[in-house]
């Protein structure tokens, strides 16, 4: 049954591979029970060398990171009692803003607001053009006055999580056990390329792609996570069997926060990326570099869509969010149809 899901919903990839939307794609998808299927196409690297996909090459996961890494990360350190959600970030690093302790908003901002998106941060910065010793830029993130403005989806916000889950442990997030094809970079393994890095001035393959975890160093709180399909969907699969939240903390990340978002990650929602066929009790989160995790609870069903889109470069046509959303109607009609043809 599972082969027959991954094969109905990896026709749109196979498709956006062909005519050279993207230059590959892998597909995965995990039931319950924690049966899979992959399926893939394309090439790893058009540049310098041209490589062909397998099942063994590890993707740079970017924003995935922050929610198979660092939320499950805070959510653990809750569970056992070393942070409050709702209590403020100085609690793990009283240095925030610490030449304005009386005053800074920065101080008040909860690590619960920080995993629902619900601070005043901005989306992005370029941190990476400030210099590249991760001490001096962590330092930066901390001191800097960040101008104010509406509540946006934002890295800073995850910058700021990684560091409070450095200073409670006393480690970097790469310590934790992260499962079988999941590690931070480099991977230990055959890489997939990325862009063509104008800064860095070479194509990207086994290093990571965001310059701004590039220059905060190996492990930061927003991207910087490398895995294969395999160590993606046995993430799902855990999550899916309670193996890796307790049941209040997965209350967490299945409630909603708001209309788009639970803790740490998106809900299902109008014009969202896992497509309009899913349930409403479905949560997921993309990646810049053309990566992406969905899980529906209802079905007991989850897939993951990893593309190099960003390869050689970020600047042509974003063809990934239809992509995506036609991954995951095609999933969702492949499981119904298995599901109608075994009744």
């Amino acid at each position: 049954m599972i082969e027959e899901i991954c094969n109905g919903g990896f026709e749109p990839a196979a498709r956006y591979v062909d005519e050279g939307k993207v230059p590959c794609a892998a597909l995965g998808v995990v039931d319950g029970e924690g049966n899979m299927a992959v399926r893939l196409s394309g090439m790893a690297a058009l540049e310098p060398e041209r490589e062909e996909l397998t099942r063994d090459h590890w993707f740079d996961l970017a924003s995935v990171s922050k929610v198979i890494a660092t939320t499950t990360m805070v959510l653990k350190l809750a569970e056992q009692g070393r942070l409050d959600l709702d209590r403020p970030l100085t609690d793990a690093i009283p240095d925030l803003r610490q030449y304005d302790v009386a005053h800074a908003p920065e101080r008040r901002l909860t690590f619960r607001d920080c995993l629902v998106h619900r601070t005043f941060l901005p989306a992005v910065f370029p941190i990476y053009t400030y210099g590249d010793d991760p001490a001096r830029m962590r330092a930066f993130v901390l001191q800097r006055e960040w101008p104010m403005g509406p509540p946006v989806y934002s890295d800073i916000n995850f910058i700021l999580l990684g560091i409070a889950i450095e200073r409670i442990t006393g480690e970097p997030l790469s310590a934790w056990p992260l499962g079988e094809g999941l590690a931070y970079g480099p991977p230990p393994g055959l890489a997939v390329a990325t862009e063509r890095c104008s800064w860095r001035g070479r194509v990207l393959k086994g290093e990571v792609h965001d310059e701004n975890a590039a220059a905060l160093g190996e492990a930061p709180g927003h991207a910087g996570l490398f895995g294969t399909v395999d160590g993606v969907l046995g993430f799902a699969r855990d999550l899916m069997q309670g193996n890796i939240l307790s049941p209040a903390m997965m209350d967490e990340i299945r409630q909603p926060m708001d209309q788009s978002r639970t803790c740490g990650w998106e809900r299902a929602y109008g014009g969202w990326s896992g497509g309009m066929a899913c349930s409403n009790e479905t949560i997921g989160h993309t990646g810049f570099t053309g990566t992406g995790l969905w899980i529906d609870f209802e079905r007991g069903l989850a897939w993951t869509l990893l593309t190099n889109r960003v390869h050689t470069t970020r600047h042509g046509e974003m063809h990934i969010k239809n992509l995506r959303r036609e991954s995951g109607d095609a999933v969702i009609a492949a499981w119904n149809s298995v599901k109608g043809n075994k009744r």
